[in-house]
């Protein structure tokens, strides 16, 4: 019972840790330098040869350096209730792996750098948890994908973002928007080919914007750009100036450039690639007045479409201009046509419509526009009724025509007076009654003019057609002494649009020019059925079936043919004899044997040839114990 008193009379002489100092200090990774002598507390491992982030960390640590290490992946629980952790470098590591949450619990890091690594892409919740981070450094890495939501938990107090030197050809541009506190933006050496307009509008903080050497044709006015003076370089640059880098980039210098010219900014040596007069030209050398834009021009649209309902239909139209002009289509409704589940409207001005309605009928609008103007063309869509179901095992067919099914008929009355009602109703030019298709058949038409005699020095006539279902314009070049053509690369089925040109030689200038003749339209006649085809699946499968008969009867002739055989021959194989029955006494020469030995039974012979015979004397058989004498 005295230990008792004696131990409380020890614990006042027990010294007092003080607050400054660590209660339990964590050992330091080997290879690293650790300083927990004070605080903050810091764990050093630059260059220290790590293949993973060391398991021993002091969790107090308030900074982390762990570059030009060899660590592949960060893990949940490497950086598991580091919440006092300011400062993390992973830099120049082979990083290709971050799981999600792994820097969950570092709420209170400031700076994250993990540039040098091999990230090809950074999802939403990779960076979870990072409320009051402010540098975020990921340059010199392979990103090709930026999620999102990947910066969600940092987006309002974010400062200094770098993404250069990676594979980015797109960026989620609303999420960058959100960044209201950013002052540095590094977006340079990337693939990026577009910049939507207005991006950068809620960014007021912004001091620097480096786009340098990336894909970029053209940047779309900003009013980031308007409100503040752009610098080239930053130093010596005022606090409210936007340090704005654009150069390396592939800028077409049209109207859509002018705006950044007129602002006040030195020449950073930023050049002109395109169009061809201003090639290679300085940016900030070329004048206000050389940036234009040439408005769009439709060069072609698709003829007249006539197709049944419930067919799809597909309306073309193309068009050129500096900028790439945009085309839309407007329904004879009045409608903006897009895609829907009817209809697909591609960028290159073509409009298809799957399923196709007698309400769609009439003139569609392609409206052409750019920055410099618009352009429109009316096409004309005609659905006519459905055609008549067919049966799929009808044996009917269509009438036979006389000859070849190619060959060329006249057309009839009928025809021609549908023809002539369709060539009023167009909206094109009409047709020139001297150019004139006499006949055509499936695949062939003749095509024939008059003589143009009031046109001097015609050195040959040209032939241009196409049909309504394709863009191809095909050419023909005819000998000037003819007067008729024979088209024989035709498609059946299909209305064709079709003009005759003849080439001369202008007497004035000395040039060749072109003077059209004449124009016509006309259909080929569908392909025909014959009759009593058999279907392809019916006439394969006959083709196995009886192949197989075949081969079956085949195999049973072969077995019966054995069995033949063999019963003829006794049960034995066709190429052996039967052997003779055993003798049972024969004369053979004894060696003082008790009997005599049979003979085994002889072997057939197999062919006659000369041989030596043995003659053996005989003598009556005596036992070996019988006396011979007296």
């Amino acid at each position: 019972m005295a230990v008792f008193p004696l131990l409380l009379c020890l614990l006042p002489l027990a010294p007092a840790s003080s607050p400054s100092q660590p209660a339990t200090a964590s050992p330091c990774p080997r290879r690293c330098r650790c300083q927990t002598q004070s605080l903050p507390l810091s764990v050093l491992c630059p260059g220290a040869g790590l293949l993973f982030v060391p398991p021993s960390l002091d969790r107090r640590a308030a900074e982390l350096r762990l570059a030009d290490n060899f660590i592949a992946a960060v893990r949940r629980r490497d950086l598991a209730n580091m919440t006092g952790l300011l400062h993390l470098s992973l830099s120049r590591n082979t990083i290709r792996h971050v799981a999600a949450g792994a820097f969950a619990d570092l709420r209170a890091l400031r700076a994250l750098h993990l540039d040098g690594n091999r990230l090809t892409s950074l999802g939403e919740g990779q960076l979870r948890g990072l409320v009051n981070l402010r540098h975020l450094i990921l340059s010199n890495n392979q990103l090709a994908a930026l999620a999102a939501g990947a910066l969600d938990d940092c987006a309002e107090t974010l400062e200094d973002l770098d993404l250069s030197y990676n594979n980015l050809e797109q960026l989620p541009w609303e999420a960058l928007g959100r960044l209201g506190n950013v002052n540095t933006l590094g977006l340079d050496h990337n693939l990026l080919a577009s910049v939507p307009a207005g991006a950068f509008s809620r960014l007021h903080k912004l001091a620097r914007l480096d786009m340098t050497s990336n894909r970029l044709t053209t940047i779309p006015p900003d009013p980031l750009f308007s409100r503040l003076p752009l610098l080239a370089r930053p130093r010596g640059s005022p606090a409210s100036a936007l340090v704005l880098a654009f150069g390396g980039n592939p800028l077409h210098c049209n109207c859509e450039l002018v705006w950044l010219r007129r602002l006040a900014r030195e020449d950073d040596l930023e050049a002109c690639a395109s169009p061809p007069a201003l090639g290679g030209r300085y940016f900030w050398a070329v004048g206000e007045e050389e940036f234009v834009c040439e408005p769009p021009v439709v060069t072609h649209r698709s003829p007249p479409l006539a197709v049944p309902a419930g067919r799809p239909a597909a309306l073309r139209c193309r068009a050129v201009g500096d900028p790439e002009p945009r085309v839309r289509w407007v329904s004879p409704q009045g409608r903006l046509v897009g895609n829907s589940s009817r209809a697909r409207a591609f960028p290159n001005g073509t409009l298809e419509l799957l399923v196709t309605e007698p309400g769609d009928g009439g003139i569609f609008t392609c409206i052409a526009a750019n920055a410099a103007g618009e352009a429109t063309a009316a096409v004309e869509l005609t659905v006519g009724p459905p055609p008549p179901p067919q049966l799929a095992n009808s044996t009917s067919c269509d009438p036979p025509r006389d000859g070849d099914p190619d060959a060329l008929t006249p057309p009839s009355a009928a025809s021609a007076s549908a023809s002539a009602s369709a060539k009023a109703a167009d909206t094109g030019p009409p047709p020139d009654r001297g150019v004139q298709v006499t006949e055509h058949g499936a695949t062939a038409a003749l095509v024939q003019w008059p003589d143009q005699r009031p046109i001097p020095g015609i050195r040959m006539y040209q032939i241009q057609y196409n049909s309504s279902a394709d863009d191809i314009l095909v050419y023909r070049m005819i000998p000037a002494d003819s007067r008729s053509f024979l088209l024989s690369d035709l498609a059946s089925g299909r209305t064709y649009d079709l003009c005759v040109l003849a080439v001369y030689e202008d007497g004035a200038t000395g040039l060749t020019a072109t003077r059209p003749v004449g124009c016509a339209r006309f259909s080929t006649e569908p392909a025909l059925r014959p009759c009593g085809a058999p279907h392809a699946p019916f006439l394969g499968g006959t083709m196995i079936i009886a192949l197989g008969g075949v081969i079956v009867a085949s195999v049973l002739v072969f077995i019966f043919v054995l069995l033949m055989r063999y019963k003829v021959h006794g049960g034995q194989p066709p190429g052996k004899a039967k052997a003779p029955a055993p003798v049972s006494s024969v004369c053979s020469q004894t060696n003082g044997a008790l009997g005599p030995t049979p003979a085994p039974p002889a072997p057939e012979p197999a062919a006659p040839r000369a041989h030596t015979v043995v003659q053996l004397d005989c003598e009556p058989w005596r036992p070996s114990h019988e006396p011979t004498g007296p």
